[in-house]
């Protein structure tokens, strides 16, 4: 690949990480529930790449236990949005995101843990400075206890699904396992509503709300996912980490420039912050160079 092309992979890959951020000020805007909002947001998003499939000619024929696993983990990826965005309606954005961003955290913890792997040092030490960055948060946004829990909650699903979804796409097409995951989500939020009576007038949409959805259904969710996949058969695992990591900072600068002072927060709240986020672009780094220096020693 030249230089041009890496560079401009490189200005995708930040461009669908930018686009992700978007995602926490949509749930801000979108004035239908947590649980509202997913349900129509997965629907758009299977719907839409449903048809990217069909005129890509992809076939989607799997397996049966294949289809079991790929619905099964849409239902944690369901869950992982509701729990996201019910944080963000509950708190603000910025909390919301900061919180999320524990996921490396416990995917630190829960892969060894599932794949029965021994837990590195490095992984240890950033997961020290995490827990104490959200100790700050805990410390002085009280007033968001419960939208901080929603948020950490969220990383944990956020976490499993990461781990389960590294497996499946050694052995099934990325596409194919996001379509299924986004039909098992549908299924997985469809029941939450049906149990908790929210298919109710309370599921009407304003004419603003549609908008949104389908700029988080269709360009937040599967245009921002085909480019990803797009990219990451040319750019490192490095650089995608990388970059990924920038999604609750754009984030958090787009809910600063629309919201204002809604999404001011206290000077210990961005001290807890800039450690998370430290410690998470940390992370890709420290693993490299401790997973290096083992293999020189050998």
């Amino acid at each position: 690949m030249t230089k041009s092309g890496a560079s401009r992979n490189v200005l995708i890959l930040h461009f669908t990480v930018l686009i992700w951020g978007f995602t926490g000020v949509l749930g801000e805007l979108i004035s239908v529930s947590a649980l509202h909002l997913v349900w129509y947001r997965v629907l758009i998003a299977a719907i839409s790449l449903f048809i990217y499939l069909l005129w890509c000619k992809q076939p989607l024929k799997v397996s049966r236990s294949q289809l079991l696993q790929f619905l099964g983990v849409g239902f944690i990826v369901g869950l992982h949005w509701v729990l996201f965005f019910h944080s963000i309606k509950i708190s603000t954005v910025s909390v919301t995101l900061v919180s999320l961003s524990s996921v490396t955290l416990f995917t630190a913890v829960l892969e060894p843990l599932i794949n029965r792997k021994r837990m590195e040092v490095s992984d240890v030490l950033i997961g020290l400075l995490i827990i104490f960055g959200i100790y700050l948060i805990f410390k002085f946004e009280f007033q968001y206890f419960w939208g901080i829990i929603f948020g950490l909650l969220a990383a944990i699903c956020a976490s499993f699904f990461g781990i389960f979804n590294a497996r499946m796409v050694k052995t099934a097409d990325a596409k194919i396992i996001s379509f299924y995951e986004m039909v098992g989500a549908v299924i997985g939020v469809s029941i939450l509503l049906g149990v908790s009576g929210g298919f109710d007038a309370q599921m009407l949409l304003h004419q603003s709300d549609v908008i949104y959805l389908l700029v988080l259904g269709v360009v937040c969710t599967a245009v921002a996912y085909v480019l990803a996949v797009s990219v990451m058969r040319e750019v490192s695992a490095f650089t995608v980490a990388l970059a990924t990591n920038l999604e609750p900072v754009y984030g958090i600068m787009l809910a600063l420039l629309l919201f204002g002072q809604k999404e001011a927060m206290s000077t210990g709240f961005y001290v807890g912050a800039v450690l998370v986020l430290m410690a998470v672009f940390m992370y890709p780094y420290l693993k490299n160079r401790w997973i290096g220096r083992r293999l020189s020693v050998r």
